[in-house]
């Protein structure tokens, strides 16, 4: 009888094990089908996704499919996802392992909003140092607000060289995102757990989605989701949607506003006034002109050029706050709508 009692218990265990495993691999596997998604639908406008080249480039990606970021002006925001390694001797990419990222969130959005974020890793030395266990941006290694479709071709932050390029995407919305401070830690356990009876084939297309994106393209031309490969001749296109373009302003906005903040908090009155943006970059609802922020722009350029200024120019807050000018000030210069004419300036 005794002996009967122990053995049903150990069944009962044994069952009860297997559908905590079967669980974990269920929200797991959700994770990985989200991040394909998110990563798809992403690249599936070249104009407003990440630029080709940073993924051909790219030594690791995170991606972090619904993040939530709850609050007023200040809150914080958490999201599990999954990180993937590109193999510095085949060029491949590694299976995705699972990740957690937890940070504070700063700006103008009311309530709680989910969030899709995307991490490119430029260096093998930042993504070996996120595989170690814990990672914070901004403090481990340089992040920057990534540049979107072809603002690549303009050189946006391509000249600061920075390890990591941050994106979100909300409410349908793609752009460059500041998140210093956010913390990513691996989580084994859950890489354990899903892997524990094989390859999943949701982990085999995410690689495959991965190694789509980030494949070589010959020279002189770009890769067009969807459709054959074609010449790149047309000019940028103008924002068609009004209103997309406003939301565009409006985050990137928030994201400047902020990162100087945190950047003045460490300079004296005097550095304070030399790089002080527009007043408008700290008024929601109003924006400034493209010559105002070029002129504030300027004035982050001259210092990066003196190499006596290394020691702020160095700064990952300093690169981050550099990052989202180029990126806000192609974007204030950037026209809005499309009369369906493109004629000369009319004659004087």
């Amino acid at each position: 009888m005794h002996y009967a009692k122990l053995t049903l218990a150990a069944l009962c265990a044994v069952a009860l094990s297997a559908a905590t495993t079967a669980h974990a691999q269920s929200l797991e596997n959700q994770t990985v089908a989200q991040a394909t998604s998110v990563l798809s639908d992403i690249m599936q406008i070249p104009a407003k996704g990440i630029p080709h080249k940073m993924l051909e480039d790219a030594q690791g990606l995170v991606i972090i499919p619904n993040m939530i970021k709850g609050g007023f002006v200040v809150g914080v925001r958490h999201g599990n996802g999954v990180v993937m390694v590109r193999d510095a001797n085949t060029g491949g990419w590694t299976a995705p392992q699972f990740v957690s990222m937890t940070g504070g969130s700063v700006g103008w959005q009311v309530g709680v909003q989910s969030t899709d974020v995307i991490l490119v890793f430029r260096t093998q030395n930042s993504v070996q140092n996120l595989l170690k266990g814990q990672f914070t941006l901004g403090v481990d290694a340089a992040a920057a607000a990534g540049p979107v479709g072809r603002q690549a071709s303009a050189g946006t932050d391509l000249q600061l060289k920075s390890e990591i390029y941050s994106y979100n995407r909300s409410r349908g919305l793609f752009i460059g995102a500041s998140l210093d401070g956010s913390a990513l830690k691996m989580n084994p356990a859950a890489t354990q757990a899903y892997y524990a009876n094989g390859v999943p084939p949701a982990a085999n297309e995410l690689v495959a989605t991965v190694l789509k994106y980030s494949a070589p393209v010959p020279a002189g031309q770009v890769v067009v989701q969807g459709q054959p490969q074609m010449k790149l001749t047309s000019p940028t296109p103008a924002i068609e949607n009004v209103a997309e373009a406003s939301e565009h302003l409006n985050q990137l906005q928030a994201e400047t506003a902020s990162a100087s903040q945190r950047l003045a908090a460490v300079l004296d009155e005097n550095w304070r006034q030399y790089l002080a943006l527009p007043a408008e970059v700290y008024t929601p609802g109003r924006q400034p002109s493209p010559q105002a922020m070029a002129t504030s722009l300027e004035n982050f350029r001259r210092i990066m050029a003196n190499p006596d200024y290394a020691q702020l120019t160095q700064r990952p807050d300093f690169r981050s706050l550099v990052a989202l000018l180029e990126q806000y000030s192609a974007a204030l210069a950037q026209p809005v709508g499309n009369s369906g004419l493109q004629l000369p300036p009319p004659p004087k």
